[in-house]
Formats: structure tokens, C-alpha cells, sequence
């Protein structure tokens, strides 16, 4: 109960902080913070810094550190940025967003077929979803629920807007599919390392990963059309680029997979800096790589 309110105390206490301070002082804070926490948070700076090494052998140290110290700071502005999002209006977001080749979700969300959209822990994902919905209408999100309860309330009420729908992980394949039936977006984070039992063995980055199955299973069952979009950052604004469009009547369950994955990685590839370097990627097949 204690650790739930010291969480609720520092949202607010940013919150007032976002909405009072200058952007530019703003900016300023955020990267300070940034560096402060990058120097003193060596357990995740390590972990940073072999995934890095995995997925980019041809970097120096001193490479991988710069990269890393963006990550921190990118992550910086992407929460300032989810407070500021917070009850605000569609007007705004879009403003905020340029979706790089936008007919290619026209023409998925135009061909009344059922749509799945995949991503990653990459750039502000939080917004990709925010403005996809504000953009083109009713998503629903595939989530893990937070281990604060308190926290999991407010980033909720975040998530919810412009007709978004949370979807529990856990247990929630019933939801995906009535989501799908009742012609909502379903959106989906497939990155990370799982379980055999939910994965596809496959190559990334030269380096055997387990990569979720759901999307593609789901798409395959429901006879969707599947697609892998994400956020990035260029000259002060937010781009959504999208890849082209999987018909899973006419891919496999593993050809689905494999596109995504290769999609991850080519935008990894394209700026690193804005991937979630923090989780342990490549654990299940060294479990060494992040020991001490």
C-alpha cells in the first residue's frame, strides 16, 4: 500500500511538472534525468549494452554507450509525453504524427476485412496506438496489466481514449476474437522473448529468439488481413511507417511470424536508439549472455 502511493505521488508530482514547465525547460529536465539515471541504473545499462554488442558486433564501446544514453533519453520524452497525452483530444495527436506511407492503412482498413496490427517496444508506442485510433477508429490493445494496481488505473485511462479497448493478456483470447468479429483493430506487441510453448523458433539478428506465435495464430483463425507498424522519431515529429500487408488466407502461421520478425528487425537496424533495449531478448537460448 505504501509503494502504491510513493507511485501515485510521483505521477502527479510530474504531472504538475509537465503542465507548468516550459517545453523547452521541459526537454532540458528530461535529458538531465536521463543522464542521471543512465550513470546510476548499471544493471540495465548492462543489459543495454549486450543486446547491443548481439545485435551490432561492428560497434565500438563507445558506439554502444552513445546509443544507450539515447535510449535512456528517448524513454524520457516518450513519458513526458504519455502524461501529456493524458484527456486530450484527437485534434492534437494527429498533430503530433505523420504516418509515412498512410495508404496502406487505408487500404487494410477499407477492405472491411478483419485487421491486426503488430509492433514492437519501439519509439512511443503508447502514441502509435493513440493515433491510429484517432485516425482510423475503434482498436482494441492486447496488455499485460502493470504490477501497481494504482498505475495500471491511470495508464488505462490513457489507453482508453478515442474508443480504445484494453485487452488482459492473460486469458484474453475470447476478447481478441469477439474484437475482431465486431470489426475493432486489434494491436498487439509481439518482441519479446516467450515461452516455447506460445513461439516460433527464428533468426534474429543472427541469433535464434523465440518470437510470438499469437498474431499470426489469431490472424490465421479469424482469416485477417495482419500488419507490422511503428513510431520513430525524425526533425521534432512522430512517423508511423508501416510494412506491407500480410493476407493470412494465403500465408502460414510461420510465414506471419517470420514478417514480423524481420520487421522488428529492420527498424532496430534503422535507429537503434528507439527500441526497448532493457529486457533480456536473448536469454532463451543463452541464459549465460546476462549473467552478473
Amino acid at each position: 500500500m505504501f509503494k502504491e502511493r510513493i507511485y501515485i505521488f510521483i505521477y502527479y508530482f510530474l504531472k504538475m511538472i509537465v503542465f507548468i514547465l516550459p517545453k523547452s525547460l521541459l526537454n532540458f529536465l528530461a535529458l538531465f534525468v536521463a543522464q542521471i539515471t543512465f550513470w546510476c541504473n548499471s544493471k540495465h545499462r548492462k543489459i543495454i549494452d549486450i543486446n547491443l554488442k548481439l545485435c551490432f558486433p561492428e560497434k565500438s564501446p563507445e558506439e554502444r554507450k552513445q546509443i544507450a544514453l539515447k535510449i535512456y533519453q528517448n524513454f524520457a520524452k516518450f513519458g513526458i509525453d504519455c502524461i501529456e497525452n493524458q484527456n486530450t483530444t484527437k485534434e492534437k495527436i494527429l498533430k503530433k504524427v505523420h504516418f509515412d506511407n498512410e495508404e496502406l492503412l487505408i487500404k487494410a482498413v477499407h477492405s472491411k476485412r478483419s485487421l491486426i496490427l503488430t509492433t514492437a517496444h519501439y519509439g512511443n508506442w503508447e502514441l502509435c496506438a493513440l493515433a491510429y485510433a484517432a485516425r482510423f477508429g475503434a482498436m482494441s490493445i492486447v496488455s499485460r496489466a502493470l504490477d501497481s494496481k494504482a498505475m495500471d488505473k491511470i495508464l488505462s485511462q490513457n489507453r482508453t481514449q478515442f474508443d480504445m479497448q484494453i485487452i488482459d493478456k492473460k486469458g484474453g483470447l475470447k476478447k481478441m476474437i469477439k474484437a475482431l468479429k465486431d470489426k475493432r483493430t486489434l494491436g498487439i506487441l509481439t518482441d519479446q522473448d516467450a515461452s516455447a510453448n506460445e513461439s516460433m523458433r527464428v533468426k534474429f539478428f543472427d541469433k535464434e529468439v523465440n518470437f510470438l506465435m499469437g498474431a499470426s495464430v489469431i490472424a490465421k483463425k479469424m482469416d485477417a488481413l495482419l500488419l507490422s507498424a511503428f513510431i520513430y522519431q525524425k526533425e521534432g515529429k512522430y512517423h508511423i511507417k508501416c510494412f506491407e500487408i500480410q493476407d493470412s488466407r494465403l500465408k502460414s502461421s510461420e510465414e506471419l511470424t517470420f514478417y514480423q520478425a524481420k520487421c522488428c528487425e529492420e527498424m532496430i537496424k534503422f535507429k537503434p536508439d528507439e527500441y526497448f533495449f532493457f529486457h533480456k531478448r536473448f536469454r532463451s537460448f543463452d541464459k549465460e549472455l546476462y549473467k552478473n
